[in-house]
């Protein structure tokens, strides 16, 4: 067995190769900054030693505060549901909207649909904010336009209930094309001959979706479920922040938001900042370890 690895890597050293800078960036941007999360045990102030039994250890103190804070309930549930309602709307989009493309007899204009549905992946996220408030804000053209036609203006960045509705749409707007690729990348790989056999049966284009098309890019679809069940609650902070007022914050703070205003804002705690971050990182492990054993157990695509 172990010199069928060995031959196995030997014929493909080349493969590796290619491998090594990937792992040396990960190594360094990932693994080495992790002996950060030592803060989050710690009263840090900076210039303190962190690799020493000199500095101010305090265990899981940070992590109790946390969990007591007032705050703690609000920002779980504003981050869960942000990343839920995000979840149930971007995961199936692209899938549905990969397979449609796909299917789609014109070529020329399905490529131009994919150009079409790629290009506002590369909208920065000041820039997606700015359109926001260009036709959400206060004087945008939605609320112009209700005026026009006789209606009253809505404070869409003021109001609570309409924060989670602009962020999500506003996301998956940005991001379905792009998710799309990977789908259309696994479609690309279906042999013709079953949708030739399947036309010759009668087999409808709705019907050889769903039982060519669908069933080859499952194993895709697994992986990238479990991956994005175990991103869950990493919802980013800059997007938040900056649609973020006084109106809307018992919806939108949520739990990045609170370690960056508490980490490098005010009179910044790096700890409690860090003891945050790390509680939140380890939801998502659970989440993603609970999703992978999910998938192995009732399907045969797992991450391990």
């Amino acid at each position: 067995m172990k010199q069928k690895r060995l031959n196995h890597y030997r014929r493909n050293y080349h493969l590796l190769v290619f491998l090594i800078p990937a792992l040396v960036l990960v190594f360094i941007f990932s693994y080495i900054p992790m002996y950060g999360i030592l803060i989050a045990f710690q009263n840090y102030v900076p210039g303190d030693p962190i690799f020493s039994m000199k500095a101010d250890w305090v265990g899981i103190l940070h992590f109790r505060s946390f969990l007591n804070d007032f705050r703690f309930e609000q920002l779980m549930i504003n981050t869960f549901l942000l990343s839920l309602f995000g979840f149930l709307i971007g995961f199936p989009l692209p899938i549905i909207i990969a397979l449609l493309l796909n299917s789609m007899r014109s070529s020329k204009a399905s490529k131009r649909l994919q150009t079409i549905f790629y290009a506002p992946h590369f909208i920065s996220v000041i820039v997606l904010v700015g359109m926001l408030h260009l036709l959400f804000g206060e004087y945008g053209f939605i609320n112009n336009l209700a005026i026009s036609l006789g209606g009253e203006k809505y404070s869409y960045f003021l109001e609570a209930n309409a924060f989670r509705s602009l962020f999500i749409l506003s996301g998956n707007w940005q991001d379905f094309g792009w998710s799309a690729i990977i789908y259309l990348a696994a479609l690309s790989g279906v042999d013709p001959t079953l949708h030739e056999a399947a036309v010759v049966d009668g087999a409808s284009r709705f019907q050889r979706i769903i039982h060519i098309d669908l069933p080859a890019i499952f194993p895709t679809i697994s992986i990238l479920l479990i991956l994005s069940i175990g991103n869950l609650m990493g919802v980013g902070y800059e997007k938040v922040l900056l649609m973020q007022t006084g109106g809307n914050i018992s919806v939108s703070e949520v739990i990045s938001t609170y370690v960056y205003k508490t980490g490098l804002t005010g009179f910044p705690d790096f700890s409690y900042a860090t003891a945050i971050g790390v509680f939140n990182s380890l939801i998502n492990v659970i989440l993603l370890i609970f999703a992978n054993t999910m998938a192995k157990r009732f399907s045969e695509n797992s991450l391990w």
